[in-house]
């Protein structure tokens, strides 16, 4: 499994929500630069960038801070956050950017991910986030009536590879991982699943591998310290898919 440690990036600062709600934004590091290359020394490889300014202008805003963290860090870098064209999509993938992450548009514009999928395979992945089971889009701003298991489905249809489940109401509130949601999700699908939301301890990182995850992302518990990064990792194992 692999352990992606997360930057959201707002107004060019390393943040995290609660929930989802942009009210709740507070700085949690410095700099993107410092905290992604404590992150590769910690023997991550992946990192899990999002852009929340670009979620909620439904564009992106803060690409150059991504791009400078995928040239200087040694890390994979995933992004996702205002990408809704393949204009976009192909702005990051030919700028060091190893994986665009689709949200709003899997529901909005089923189209595009296949299209994206099509032309750029394994480097598409889709982000479901759900509140009580039902999808959310624009930043989390916006709820649909559509049912994180039938998206799932459907993505798989498009022939994405890997989806990233969030359970908003658990994202950002440490309180651990919803296992029930995420093993229904890898056992309905074929695709790679990566676990969002609620990462609190090294129980969870157990609780995902147990579940045969793809991969785990954490965010605020390593900006806390109930997370070690480094344990993480080494708790994980492979790294390097």
């Amino acid at each position: 499994m692999i352990i992606l440690p997360a930057i959201d990036i707002k107004d060019k600062q390393c943040v995290r929500l609660v929930k989802g709600d942009y009210a709740t934004a507070h700085q949690v590091a410095e700099s993107p630069y410092e905290t992604a290359k404590s992150f590769k020394a910690a023997n991550a490889s992946w990192i899990h960038m999002v852009d929340l300014d670009g979620a909620k202008e439904r564009k992106p805003v803060n690409q150059e801070i991504f791009e400078r963290v995928a040239k200087e860090s040694g890390l994979k870098v995933e992004v996702g956050g205002g990408i809704r064209d393949m204009k976009t999509i192909e702005y990051y993938l030919e700028r060091g950017i190893e994986r665009v992450i689709l949200g709003s548009v899997a529901v909005k514009n089923p189209e595009l991910v296949k299209e994206a999928v099509k032309e750029f395979k394994e480097r598409i992945a889709v982000g479901i986030d759900a509140k009580n089971g039902m999808v959310a889009t624009e930043g989390w701003l916006e709820k649909s009536d559509v049912s994180y298991l039938d998206l799932g489905l459907a993505m798989e249809d498009a022939g994405v590879k890997t989806i990233i489940f969030t359970d908003i109401s658990r994202d950002g509130t440490l309180t651990g991982v919803n296992t029930e949601q995420l093993g229904r999700l890898n056992e309905t699908v074929s695709c790679n699943i990566i676990a969002s939301g609620g990462v609190s301890s090294i129980k969870d990182i157990e609780d995902c591998l147990e579940l045969n995850l793809y991969g785990c992302i954490c965010g605020k518990a390593l900006y806390t310290g109930a997370l070690n990064l480094e344990e993480s990792v080494r708790k994980a194992g492979v790294q390097t898919c």
